[in-house]
């Protein structure tokens, strides 16, 4: 009977969770709820896993806090889109549970589903159920549950998952528009494929060809929804979690009266306060390792429970100061780096003198990482990141605890967006001067895209069929057919009000200058007090970004 594992199962859990999610992401890419080419929440949380897998594989020890370490610090700097984002955060929260145990037990594991749950909810600032927060916090409840019946871990493990599974099928309940996709959440589905190949470790399964039907029928549930004014949704920013202080010592002479559950306690509060916590130790003597913002409210949590030693306390703040000051002469003032997917978008961004272009966008979202090393690639003190998706926001802000540069995203949308704002920046006005000049010019732009169908759906009232052409504003689609050049013009038909004067086509890969200009020509004729230019944007998969300013 296995009821507990060690590093090196740990190990291998881990390897063999990213080894049979990036196996089965294209089914979970397949859940997306828009039938557009650029659904990619399987790829996201693939490559945010397999991050983590490397970094654990160049651990060379089997010491929990290590492994736990290194799977934390893999998962963030892989992280990639919304789902890759959320699932480093449920990653960090784990790890922090299980890096301060030898043996990991299902009442360990319990603990750490619940924090991973905890700490995934708190870097959402308004979280929405139905998604993958909804899929981990039915498991947290249920392992909590399996836990108190000291279980094997197998079955523990198998309990959860089969917790998960019947949370993921009551998403398309809290979220209508999975509903009207006839799907379950995608990320949800992405967590349980994790978790089963954790599974398969302990049952001594290498591989397994996994068969799923995530197909909803709405006939078979209630018609109406207490989430039903919830069309549409979008993770929000992570909240900004800085921490001014590295905070470490001893705590020795522990009091008679302490307990081990005290120590739990006190690493618990721990926890509530700052980040990068590490409590180990005995009744004998604790190591502290924390940053947080209030060192003195640490040092009185741990008086509580014995005698403080050896006492230091950093300021990193300050450090990074001193780093700043080393390199002043050195440093620009701004920097500007964005984000797009197409040679003659970054030839754009280019010429409107933006440092850096990281090629990104549809179909692959770039990390954390990535971004953070070309922020870091520009000599500048202070850079503004333009994501140009929605779906890079997330791993945009989580940049700034990767790089040595400070960072402050403009959380532009897509490209039109991109180009408004970079053509506010201003170099001669101030950082907040700029923030203010680039969001407020976000507002003035309309963005819209053409592109085709990846599967047969119903979508609001649009019947669709794989391979049809349709056209999208920036929340909903608008327009269907079969021609090009007919749904674009339907697209800038419903767009357009009396406030326009700039239509601006932006072509992709799949589309000839000619036939461009021709649909520009057409779209002259019918809005003749309005400007229409044409670029070669040269995106994959979108035939048209289209901007009406």
């Amino acid at each position: 009977m296995q009821k507990s594992i060690n590093g090196a199962t740990f190990r291998k859990m881990i390897i063999n969770g990213a080894r049979l999610l990036d196996t089965n992401k294209a089914h979970v890419n397949e859940l997306n709820v828009f039938p557009v080419p650029d659904g990619d929440t399987g790829t996201n949380m693939s490559m945010t896993m397999l991050s983590a897998s490397r970094e654990v594989n160049a651990c060379t020890t089997n010491n929990m806090s290590e492994l736990c370490d290194a799977v934390a610090k893999g998962a963030l700097r892989g992280a990639r889109g919304n789902s890759g984002v959320i699932l480093s955060q449920i990653l960090k929260g784990m790890t922090s549970v299980l890096g301060q145990c030898t043996e990991i037990t299902a009442k360990n594991f319990a603990k750490a589903f619940a924090v991973g749950t905890d700490i995934a909810y708190k870097a959402v600032t308004k979280p929405k159920e139905g998604t993958i927060l909804t899929v981990i916090r039915g498991i947290s409840e249920a392992a909590e549950k399996a836990a108190k019946k000291n279980v094997e871990l197998k079955d523990f493990f198998q309990a959860i998952i089969e917790a998960g599974e019947a949370t993921l099928k009551q998403t398309p309940e809290m979220l209508p528009v999975l509903k009207k996709a006839g799907v379950v959440d995608a990320g949800g589905r992405g967590l349980l494929i994790l978790l089963q190949g954790f599974l398969n470790v302990l049952l001594g399964i290498k591989d397994e060809n996994i068969e799923f039907d995530d197909s909803y029928d709405a006939s078979n549930a209630a018609q109406d929804s207490k989430y039903s004014e919830e069309a549409h949704f979008n993770y929000n920013d992570l909240a900004d979690i800085e921490y001014a202080y590295c905070t470490e010592f001893f705590i020795v002479n522990i009091f008679k009266k302490t307990t081990e559950a005290d120590i739990d306690l006190f690493r618990e509060k721990l926890m509530n306060i700052g980040d990068c916590v590490l409590v180990i130790g005995d009744l004998n003597m604790v190591k502290v390792h924390v940053h947080s913002n209030t060192p003195g409210q640490v040092l009185s949590y741990a008086l509580e429970i014995g005698e403080i030693d050896k006492i230091k306390i950093e300021n990193m703040l300050q450090q990074n100061r001193e780093l700043k000051a080393s390199q002043h002469e050195d440093l620009k003032p701004f920097g500007l780096v964005s984000v797009c997917a197409g040679e003659g978008l970054t030839a754009i961004f280019k010429d409107l003198l933006v440092d850096n272009v990281i090629e990104g966008g549809q179909t692959m979202n770039p990390s954390a990482e990535d971004i953070a090393k070309a922020c870091d690639a520009v000599m500048a003190k202070d850079i503004f990141v333009f994501p140009n998706n929605k779906n890079i926001v997330l791993a945009a802000n989580q940049a700034k605890a990767l790089s040595k540069r400070k960072i402050h995203v403009i959380p532009t949308a897509n490209i039109p967006q991109g180009f408004s704002a970079v053509l506010a920046f201003n170099p001669q006005d101030t950082v907040e001067g700029n923030l203010k000049n680039m969001k407020d010019a976000l507002e003035g732009v309309r963005s819209g895209s053409v592109t085709y169908a990846v599967r047969s759906t119903q979508i609001g009232s649009f019947d669709l069929k794989e391979g049809d052409i349709i056209g999208m504003d920036a929340k909903d689609i608008v327009a269907k057919g079969d021609s090009v050049s007919t749904v674009t013009e339907q697209l800038i038909d419903k767009m357009m009000d009396d406030d326009i004067s700039c239509i601006s086509l932006y072509f992709g890969n799949d589309v000839t200058e000619s036939d461009a200009q021709s649909i520009a020509d057409q779209l002259s004729k019918k809005y003749t007090s309005c400007d229409v230019d044409v670029h070669f944007g040269g995106q994959p998969l979108y035939y048209f970004i289209v901007s009406l300013e």
